[in-house]
């Protein structure tokens, strides 16, 4: 079962721009991969044309964009031109085809033991195949965000995120509730007070004795 903080596992896999071996893909950069149960489904559509509008946000994050649909290559090019008409964005990344069900089982979306190729399923059967996956340079899975199929995700969240995992991945600060980039952050717990002060000599505000808010560095 993995976790927030298991490796992400390595696949090859037939994309829309090509094959790939996933981890030599990923390189030196974050990646987000995001999954989808069928082609040709409405809430997946809508989707896949906003992350296409915010792609020039993730590369200035040096952060890779990658779609899985349970559906051969084929459909994904079919897809794409519907994916332009109803949304008006060009998909401007790769779409992996799982027509074998590998990579969704691979990645906990399915169990091993589901049957069927993606031809004889439909999007019901594949529902749970919704996941985020936010992956460091480590390779290590540093979120997931979790959606039904009724309900379209919000990209600029999933952009949010990265840039609290960046954040923190690089300083000893959290983010609270609601936090955009650029907002005041909050140091780890963890640390003390003495350790505090020479990492954040400007000091800061403490609303509580174990809140102590500092502007972002």
């Amino acid at each position: 079962m993995l976790r927030i903080g298991s490796k992400a596992p390595d696949f090859s896999a037939q994309t829309t721009d090509g094959p790939i071996r996933f981890h030599n893909w990923l390189g030196d950069s974050w990646a987000v991969l995001f999954s989808h149960p069928k082609d040709f489904t409405p809430v997946c559509t809508t989707e896949l044309g906003a992350m296409a509008r915010l792609i020039p946000e993730f590369d200035k994050r040096n952060c890779k964009v990658i779609g899985i649909s349970v559906d051969p290559i084929e459909d994904h090019a079919r897809w794409k031109k519907d994916i332009k008409k109803a949304t008006g964005a060009d998909l401007n990344y790769p779409l992996i085809g799982d027509t074998h069900l590998r990579v969704a089982k691979l990645y906990g979306m399915l169990p091993d033991t589901e049957d069927g190729e993606a031809s004889e399923r439909t999007a019901i059967d594949n529902q749970t195949v919704r996941t985020v996956f936010l992956i460091g340079p480590d390779r290590l899975i540093k979120a997931m965000l979790v959606y039904p199929m009724t309900s379209g995700r919000n990209m600029n969240e999933i952009l949010r995120l990265l840039d609290s995992v960046q954040l923190t991945a690089e300083h000893e600060v959290v983010t609270p509730a609601n936090w955009q980039r650029g907002e005041d952050v909050i140091i780890v717990p963890a640390m003390t007070d003495d350790q505090a002060r020479e990492h954040f000599p400007s000091g800061w505000t403490a609303p509580l004795p174990y809140m102590r808010i500092v502007q972002q560095p």
